[in-house]
């Protein structure tokens, strides 16, 4: 797809995030937002998905195209509007995000079948873990098909995180594409507060990771530009880190920048103002 094309997508996700955590007033628009035009960008014009007739095909086992986990898994809303606007689901289910019974949980899981969704995630630290799991699977079926995974910051705080970091490089999981949402917020607020990370890209690579960083990270056409460098790397006998510098809350700007959106709804009056900022490109659901 065209730069302008993958924007027009971006801007009816963003409204989607709004609208499905102003329904239920649950959920987290911040990480979500900011992490809008990776999700696009991956799932609309550079990963290998299966598709039959045109029309996207899901099963658990995911051989023959590439793969996305994501482990910071409270950032579902923008998940489910991109896996639902790519045709996994019909868009229609978005009304039903975190009601009971409801296929959308405020964390991704998979008991209740939701196409696109192959892990439970969102008890912090445990995604890269899994996806280096998958792409030893994919060694073993001779697939060599990407598989990418998008943790948090604050995230990095997790001690299961460095145990993965170590494993990969050592075990040469090189068709793996990481990716931490540099936002520099958490729930408790900014992460140089809470828990200084320091240099994650100096780390990572003394962990022996190849590593990039998209500075642009709301820029759809640096965005795009970054994930063709990242994919470039693949395959070379590393690993691959991507730090993509996002704003948390981007595209509303009441929201940018601020850790207090991490995890709260808009009232009526925010949502409007939120919606006054994003254009409907595909129509609401």
């Amino acid at each position: 797809m065209e730069i302008k094309e993958l924007e027009k997508v971006a801007s009816q996700v963003r409204r989607d995030i709004v609208r499905m955590v102003h329904a239920c007033q649950s959920g987290h628009p911040g990480g979500s937002l900011g992490c809008t035009e990776l999700f696009v960008a991956l799932y609309f014009e550079q990963m290998h998905l299966k598709e039959k007739n045109g029309e996207v095909v899901f099963d658990m086992d995911g051989k023959g195209e590439d793969l996305f986990f994501l482990s910071n898994g409270h950032i579902s809303p923008v998940w489910y509007s991109v896996l639902a606007r790519k045709g996994y689901f019909p868009v229609k289910e978005l009304a039903t995000f975190r009601e009971i019974d409801s296929r959308l949980q405020g964390h991704p899981t998979t008991h209740e079948g939701l196409p696109g969704i192959r892990i439970a995630s969102g008890s912090l630290g445990q995604g890269n873990s899994v996806a280096m799991g998958a792409a030893l699977a994919k060694r073993l079926d001779k697939d060599d098909h990407l598989v990418y995974v998008l943790m948090g910051d604050g995230e990095q705080q997790e001690g299961q995180v460095w145990e993965a970091a170590s494993f990969a490089p050592h075990h040469h999981i090189d068709h793996l594409i990481a990716f931490i949402d540099l936002n520099g917020q958490q729930i408790d607020g900014p992460t140089v507060e809470v828990m200084n990370n320091r240099d994650l890209g100096k780390k990572y690579e003394a962990f022996g990771w190849e590593v990039m960083t998209i500075t642009q990270g709301n820029d759809m056409a640096e965005v795009v530009k970054g994930l063709t460098e990242a994919k470039s790397k693949a395959g070379h006998g590393k690993p691959v880190m991507v730090l993509l510098e996002t704003g948390m809350g981007y595209g509303v700007d009441f929201m940018m920048g601020s850790h207090k959106w991490h995890g709260v709804a808009p009232n009526d009056e925010q949502l409007k103002a939120a919606l006054d900022q994003l254009e409907e490109t595909m129509g609401d659901y």
